[in-house]
């Protein structure tokens, strides 16, 4: 027995997913600025299922844990990045403050909100992104310079709300924003590390507070995060620079595809558990 629970084959084999999972986690942050939690949430979400923690708060569990986890991972992109000259830092002070809002509001939605329906907006939002990116072209632009305000700082409140729900770093939906106002997808995808940083700390916090004292919490869980997942983060964050190091010797359409089959796959996989 370990924190209450029994070691089993399952559990043995979601172990080594997890391993896997943080590893490739690391990696994706490095290469698209997406801080992993796409790799993360559904990887937990069994993980935890297989723990026994209860439907209702599974989910919120799942989200709250992610975000823990890809948090070192997010800092060590926006470092390997800035390092390269390859984050608009202004883009990031502009956007930040409206991005902790969104953050705020969405703990409160998540708090409020079924497990069901934190995974149809996965599907929905990932839906929608994975097609832009398959078939998004070069002259897909509503402008060649970021707009005026307040027409970045409303997107920017959305990201941090909608990136809250799903557990992730926002670049899923920054970068695609960024480039259709003209910005390169590799400085699209830096300043998007910086978002993500904006996100992750007061999500976390939001999701302690939300879920202190909750019931069916897993052993080890500070409010809706679980300390014990949060092992794997140094493995997201060794994989990490090579994510980055690639990211700068590939071409803009490669990065591209990256991103839709990323986004392909977590929505196939919660779509599963939602018509299953």
């Amino acid at each position: 027995m370990i924190a209450g629970l029994t070691i089993t084959p399952h559990l043995m084999q979601l172990a080594a997913l997890l391993i896997g999972a943080g590893l490739l986690a690391g990696f994706l942050s490095g290469l698209l600025g997406i801080g992993g939690g796409g790799v993360l949430v559904p990887v937990l979400y069994e993980v935890f299922s297989a723990a026994g923690v209860p439907e209702d708060v599974c989910m919120h569990v799942t989200l709250g844990t992610t975000l823990g986890v890809i948090a070192p991972t997010v800092f060590r992109s926006f470092s390997a990045f800035r390092a390269r000259g390859t984050v608009d830092l202004d883009v990031v002070k502009r956007m930040g403050p409206w991005i902790f809002v969104g953050v705020v509001v969405g703990v409160v939605i998540a708090y409020y909100a079924s497990s069901e329906l934190l995974r149809w907006i996965w599907v929905f939002f990932g839906t929608a992104l994975a097609l832009k990116m398959f078939f998004g072209r070069d002259d897909w632009k509503i402008s060649d310079a970021l707009p005026r305000p307040p027409w970045l700082e409303i997107p920017a409140f959305a990201i941090g709300l909608i990136s809250t729900l799903m557990g992730i770093g926002g670049a899923t939906f920054t970068v695609p924003l960024l480039t259709l106002h003209g910005m390169a997808l590799l400085r699209a995808v830096g300043t998007a590390t910086g978002i993500g940083a904006v996100i992750a700390v007061p999500g976390i916090a939001g999701y302690i507070i939300s879920g202190w004292g909750e019931h069916g919490l897993p052993p080890l869980s500070l409010g809706y995060v679980n300390a014990g997942a949060l092992l794997i983060a140094p493995l997201s964050v060794l994989a990490a620079p090579y994510g980055v190091k690639l990211a700068h010797g590939v071409s803009k359409r490669a990065l591209e595809l990256a991103f839709a089959i990323f986004l392909t796959t977590v929505v196939a996989r919660f779509l599963w558990t939602l018509l299953s």
